[in-house]
Order: C-alpha cells, then structure tokens, then sequence
C-alpha cells in the first residue's frame, strides 16, 4: 500500500534533505496523528504541493506536531504533456465532482467557466470565493491520490474571455454531443502538426444544458476541435474525466 501524504511547508520541504528529520505541525500534523492514528515506526510521505516528496519513517508523533526521519527525496516532474480542464459552472455540485475526479486522473489545470447556460452564476466575491473552493477541492482531492503537485485552480472566465486564453493551448476539445469528430483522431493530427512535441491540451465541457452554438463557433473558430465520446450523452460531472481517462492512455501516461 502507498504511503499516505501530507503538505508539508514548501521552504521545509525544499529544505529537507536525507538524514534529517522533518517537523511537521499545524492541521496537517493534527490529522496525520489524531485522525489517521500514525504512530512511530510508520512510512509517511510529506510532499510541497509543487513535485517535491519527502519519504521517511515517523519518530515522534504528538497531537499537533509529526517528526518524520527523512530516508529519501524525490523530485517528481508530471508528464510532458499537460492536461486542462475547462468546466463550465453546473448545478448540484456535478462542477464540483467533475474537478475531484479531474485531479484523480492527472489534470494539471481546472478553469471555472460561466458558460451561457450555467445555471449557477459566480457574481461579484462569489468568483473569489468559488475559485478558493474549487483550489481546496482540488487540494485535497490530490491528498487522496497520494500526489505530490496540486492542480491550480484559474479564475472564473466567461465565454468571450475563454476563447482568449484558449488561443495558444495547442489542443482544445470541445466535447459536444452533436459533433462528427473522436478524440483520439484530434489528438493524433496535433500531433503531427506539432512534430511530436510534448502538448497542452484543454478538454472544455459544458453545464447540464450544453454548450450553446454560438460558443462552440466561437471556440472552433480560434482552432478548437468539437469531439464526441461515443453514442451516449454523459453528465457534466462525468464528461471531462472520461475525455482525460482517454487521453491518459492514447498519450501513454497509463
């Protein structure tokens, strides 16, 4: 079984070397002790949230503070291709799901969009407030799957302001029901128009009533692809982590 993770403070960890023991306090060090019951003599990995993993044996554990005997350190760069995650804003916490799921299977980037037909709409501090949310998602979702990085959650964009920051990502699919196009047949002709270099990809999904017309020209006419996947319509929550469960394996990284 993988060891479990806690953040660590970045500069501590950048600091830690082999040999050394690492102190570990505040929340984290709270639930490693009073929540998960670690106790000395126990594997545990202390990560920076930026790639930067601390593996070690616990030596002393008290209810706010962790002393882990660091036995090695890795670096760990995520894949050369990265992965983003456009979700427009949908109602019943499906966005919410959608980004968990994301981190799980390897997004590097979630973007919150106020698409045209969100039902659920970010106003004024709501924006700050969702995007902080949607970063502790995020945050602890990539604690569950033992990873070292974080995703970054973006700030909230509506449509227009979308195309623009879509407009130097070298893959963007939009997955849409009534489009003609497969996925993979989109990811293999960027690669060959890119000379097979590493991509950034965004896959962009829609909320529960799709994406409009007007935003699926908009987005194709800055070079977006509109994909489907297979005969049947997937939820707001489902779509994107099933678009990136296939990207995972056409790109190799499973």
């Amino acid at each position: 079984m993988t060891n479990p993770i806690f953040f660590g403070d970045p500069d501590a960890v950048r600091a830690a070397g082999v040999g050394s023991i690492f102190v570990l306090e505040g929340a984290e060090a709270h639930h490693a002790v009073a929540v998960k019951r670690l106790a000395p003599g126990e594997s545990v990995d202390i990560v920076d949230g930026a790639g930067r993993r601390l593996t070690g044996s616990v030596t002393a554990a008290d209810p706010a503070r962790l002393e882990l005997s660091v036995e090695s350190v890795t670096e760990e760069n995520e894949a050369a291709d990265t992965l983003m995650l456009v979700q427009a804003l949908a109602k019943g916490g499906r966005d919410e799901q959608a980004i968990e799921a994301a981190t799980e299977l390897g997004a590097d980037r979630v973007i919150p969009w106020q698409s045209e037909r969100s039902i659920v709409r970010w106003r004024a501090d709501k924006a700050a407030k969702g995007q902080a949310k949607w970063q502790g998602i995020l945050t602890a979702a990539a604690k569950q799957s033992r990873r070292s990085q974080v995703p970054v959650a973006e700030e909230m964009l509506d449509s227009k302001a979308l195309v623009s920051r879509l407009k130097d990502v070298d893959l963007v699919l939009v997955l849409h029901e009534e489009a003609d196009g497969a996925l993979v047949p989109a990811l293999a002709e960027a690669r060959r128009r890119c000379g097979g270099r590493p991509l950034s990809i965004a896959v962009v999904v829609g909320p529960e009533g799709g994406i409009s017309g007007s935003e699926v020209e908009q987005l194709r006419s800055s070079g977006a692809v509109a994909v489907r996947l297979g005969r049947h319509v997937l939820r707001s929550s489902t779509a994107g982590p099933a678009a990136l469960a296939v990207l995972n394996s056409a790109l190799g990284r499973w």
